[in-house]
């Protein structure tokens, strides 16, 4: 090819690769990296390789592909829309290249890109946006620049407004745990586009500060009740501002189905015929304990978790926890919006049989910049946080795991 053809810039265009032939020579990591997106694609992918990672037997195995374990061999593109060559033996990518040009199928060369006729831009989606960026002989740029963008449209930092008409409705988005970088890329992106927000106290607060001036920011605890209940009034307000024709967030702290009453909401949404989005959140049961340094499982220590809420008692008679069951259980106990009632709850489980020496972490404003942890044991728990003046929120561990988080802080 002649040298004034190299300098040109390459033509970008999308491929429809469905239902149609494509075969990738060389079943090696660039085809492992490559592969996914043209499964993705719906391609009628074909790979010839003498051999392949894990990753990509695994892909032939589930039948997203076709592995026929031999070198490459003339003829190999025949009818074939587009090819990948990746094999390890130049003679043979070289012979493959030559197939493609005489065949006119377009052709990606992983050793050689200035004997491709097609090279592959660094790609990313974000919510039905395909990203693909060239910036030809410098694929590090690319990515950076395709990550660059990519993270924009998914954290809302990068306003792309949507010309179409939306369709109202509202998402129950889980914020996480408090700081404001651990809300998953989705709620932050679907915080970016809402009309309305109704917060919870627990959400993180420092993303609303984000917001653009036009958003009406509600605060859930403050929402008038009049003769409806707390939790009728919150689904009232978000019935209302959906069929206005708004896009709601229902911003929630931690997970909207932990503890979250984000089922009754969705239910209620459900009733009055309103399109429901649910995005989970990062627990505060699992979170919280790990910025604390504190795994609720871990080898030879504790093979399950339990998380239990203790806003009610023990002796309550609404409780719905079988705490005599809990006491035998040798793992991991993690007790949300519990610090009222710790006293209770650790006498509880020392009576029905958990060793009044077990260890107790309670963490205070977890992953948030005022976390602290204080620690001690079942029997002197009740103590320990009444002298810290511990406030919620607060997640509580109750296990071994406590001791071996404390080690590995040092």
């Amino acid at each position: 090819m002649a040298d004034d053809r190299n300098d040109a810039p390459a033509y970008p265009v999308g491929l429809r690769l469905s239902g149609r032939r494509v075969v990738v020579l060389g079943g090696g990591t660039v085809a492992q990296r490559r592969l996914p997106a043209l499964v993705s694609a719906g391609a009628d992918i074909v790979l010839v390789s003498p051999t392949a990672t894990p990753s990509v037997e695994a892909m032939a195995d589930a039948g997203e592909l076709r592995w026929e374990r031999r070198p490459y061999q003339d003829g190999d593109l025949a009818d074939a829309w587009y090819a990948l060559i990746a094999t390890t033996d130049t003679a043979a990518n070289a012979a493959a290249s030559a197939e493609a040009e005489a065949r006119r199928v377009w052709c990606v060369r992983s050793d050689d890109a200035e004997a491709a006729t097609a090279w592959t831009p660094a790609t990313g989606r974000s919510e039905g946006v395909t990203v693909a960026v060239l910036t030809g002989r410098d694929p590090r740029r690319s990515a950076a620049v395709r990550d660059a963008v990519v993270e924009g449209l998914r954290d809302g930092t990068l306003v792309a407004p949507r010309h179409r008409e939306r369709t109202p409705g509202v998402a129950l988005v889980g914020g996480g745990p408090g700081d404001p970088d651990l809300i998953t890329v989705r709620g932050r992106r679907l915080l970016a586009e809402a009309d309305v927000v109704i917060a919870d106290r627990l959400g993180p607060r420092d993303l609303l500060d984000e917001l653009p001036p036009h958003v009406e920011v509600i605060d859930a605890a403050k929402i008038p009740y009049g003769r409806f209940m707390a939790q009728e009034a919150i689904n009232n307000a978000l019935i209302e501002h959906a069929r206005a024709g708004k896009a709601v967030v229902r911003l929630k702290g931690g997970d909207p189905f932990v503890f979250g009453r984000g089922m009754e909401e969705a239910e209620a949404l459900a009733e009055a015929g309103i399109a429901c989005t649910v995005v989970p959140g990062i627990s505060s049961s699992i979170s919280v304990p790990g910025a604390a340094g504190i795994p609720v499982t871990h080898r030879g220590v504790a093979h399950e978790f339990t998380v239990v809420s203790g806003h009610v008692a023990p002796e309550d008679p609404r409780s719905l926890v079988d705490w005599p069951a809990l006491a035998k259980l040798r793992g991991t106990l993690v007790l949300l919006m519990a610090v009222e009632r710790i006293g209770a709850i650790a006498a509880s489980l020392v009576q029905h049989g958990r060793s009044a020496d077990t260890p107790v972490a309670v963490i205070q404003e977890g992953t948030m910049a005022a976390q602290r942890r204080v620690d001690g044991t079942l029997a002197t728990v009740a103590q320990v946080v009444a002298d810290a003046e511990i406030r919620p929120p607060a997640v509580i561990v109750i296990g071994d795991v406590v001791t071996v988080g404390r080690a590995v802080q040092g």
